[in-house]
């Protein structure tokens, strides 16, 4: 039975030799790789393109600050943010559109034979809204934490304490291991009316960030 994916040779030639015909499978193998080859420069281009285009030049969320210690035998976290208001979020935010601002804080332990291990994982999310009537700026907790809402009417004021989080309390110090090697991350993302999308951040109004702390033992942070 004749393979589907090879074509017979012709019979031989006037000098003993066996020639391949047009639809031989040396001249399909080649155009098939041929071929091939253009479809992947191809995906790889639009990939490319694609997340070049997703990631607008104006974004500038970015964790500035991230401090693990021991603090009362808990270990604890402070971050901070800066550009949680992208320049397409501030007309949003002025026509009354809350934003959202969400901190995914992991706790992680280093193992350097197989994959490392996370240890538990902390989410806090925040809004910033605007009334338009009293011209007021309200942060408020949404998720991860106990606060009471901050009134401002200084913009400032409202992204200085929508991009800070002090003395977030991952776990207690017994539950870890002091001789293991630990370390945290984070990642952070903002969103104008908590809408984290392929299209949001396309167009600019939500963004993410992401840092990891250095690796330490408790014993270090003491």
């Amino acid at each position: 039975m004749a393979d589907t994916w090879r074509s017979p040779n012709r019979g031989p030639g006037p000098d003993g030799t066996r020639h391949a015909g047009p639809g031989s499978a040396g001249r399909y193998n080649v155009t098939f790789a041929m071929l091939a080859g253009i479809r992947a420069r191809s995906f790889w281009a639009l990939a490319a393109s694609i997340l070049a285009v997703a990631v607008p030049a104006g974004a500038d969320l970015r964790i500035s600050d991230l401090d693990v210690f021991l603090n009362d035998h808990e270990l604890t976290v402070n971050v901070a943010v800066l550009g949680t208001i992208g320049p397409a979020s501030q007309e949003g935010i002025q026509s009354g559109i809350p934003t959202h601002l969400r901190y995914t804080v992991e706790l992680w332990q280093y193992n350097p034979y197989w994959r490392d291990s996370r240890l538990l994982s902390r989410v806090v999310e925040r809004q910033l809204a605007y009334n338009v009537v009293t011209k007021e700026y309200k942060v408020t907790t949404l998720k991860g934490e106990t606060r009471a809402p901050h009134v401002t009417r200084d913009l400032r004021d409202a992204q200085r304490v929508l991009s800070e989080v002090r003395g977030l309390k991952l776990t207690p110090a017994s539950a870890v291991d002091k001789t293991e090697v630990i370390y945290v991350r984070v990642r952070a993302e903002s969103a104008l009316n908590g809408d984290n999308s392929f299209v949001s951040r396309m167009a600019g109004t939500a963004e993410q960030a992401m840092r990891q702390s250095d690796y330490r033992t408790l014993q270090r942070v003491q």
